[in-house]
């Protein structure tokens, strides 16, 4: 049994279809404050799918849904860099309480693997690039604090404890599912959504800012290969990337390439403004981590990524 907390939000929706289209039991634990009952709803009627309506921050909910469970999958969070700046306490509450109560009912129920999403928002202000798991700088948003905070009580937990504890440092996750409305959405949905509706994009800074934009399908399989990992990998943090660097300018020159590849052509240029508070300028992450401990491996390139997504991205546009 698999239990796949914030399992109605992107990636816990891509987790949950790729876990049960592989004949795995799985529970979801959701409270829909960012997640939506339409990412899981072709689930309900497959026998293996369990829902539970619950909130991380209610330890009791925590202490049930936990019951029965081998592998804890946590990507319940609260995320967003602008959010935890404009709301810092609810962001704590979430990522670091609603953590803990899920680490502690996680070792109460004695599961097996408790795999967590960390942040490469943790390497803060550090300029090493690429970004190597043992060289992290200080964080730059209450958001990038707390993804700390859960790592530090990660390896408190399991050396005190003996919990099987891994996180995977996420960089800049797109593709389906992702919440594609709202003034915290992604990059990548931000700027599809303008171009289809022939609006401004907006650029913060002066587009020479690069991401290590990472297909949400790697991340899938990086959660599978952590929990099935040795056991001597325990308490390890590894990044989760694809291990390259688009800048914005060329992230923008991609999605529109893959619209012209669907009928849509965006003739306007990029509008630039003043660099976002608590942004890194530069995100690359170093991969070989994950490679040698797990087998990871990044099965399609980046412009292959983005050609793929943005039909998903246009359908659920046009449905809004």
């Amino acid at each position: 049994m698999i239990i796949v907390t914030g399992g109605a939000g992107f990636i816990g929706s891509n987790l949950c279809e790729y876990l049960l289209d592989h004949g795995a039991k799985v529970t979801c634990l959701d409270n829909f404050s960012t997640g939506y009952k339409n990412n899981i709803k072709q689930f309900f009627d497959n026998p293996n799918f369990k829902l539970i309506e619950g909130d991380i921050r209610d330890y009791s909910d925590c202490l049930k849904s936990t019951k029965n469970i081998e592998f804890v999958l946590h990507q319940a969070a609260l995320g967003s860099v602008p959010r935890s700046i404009k709301d810092p306490q609810t962001t704590n509450d979430v990522n670091i309480s609603g953590f803990v109560n899920m680490v502690i009912a996680s070792k109460e129920n004695k599961i097996k693997r408790f795999v967590y999403a960390a942040s490469s928002s943790t390497y803060g202000d550090s300029k090493v690039l690429p970004k190597v798991e043992d060289k992290i700088g200080n964080p730059l948003s209450p958001y990038a604090i707390t993804k700390y905070v859960n790592e530090l009580y990660s390896n408190v937990f399991s050396k005190i404890y003996g919990i099987e504890v891994i996180g995977l440092r996420y960089f800049n996750v797109f593709g389906k599912k992702q919440n594609i409305n709202g003034p915290y959405a992604a990059v990548i949905p931000k700027w599809t959504n303008a171009m289809i509706s022939n609006e401004d994009v907006f650029i913060n800074g002066d587009g020479k800012s690069s991401r290590d934009f990472t297909y949400v399908d790697n991340i899938v399989q990086l959660n599978i290969l952590a929990a099935v990992a040795d056991e001597k990998y325990r308490n390890e943090i590894i990044n989760g990337a694809m291990g390259g660097r688009t800048t914005l300018l060329d992230l923008f020159t991609s999605i529109k390439m893959a619209l012209i590849e669907n009928g849509i052509d965006y003739d306007k240029e990029p509008v630039f403004r003043d660099f976002r508070e608590g942004d890194i300028p530069h995100s690359h992450a170093d991969i070989s981590k994950a490679q040698s401990m797990l087998g990871y491996e990044v099965n399609e390139s980046f412009d292959d990524a983005i050609k793929k997504v943005v039909p998903w991205y246009i359908e659920k546009f046009s449905d809004k």
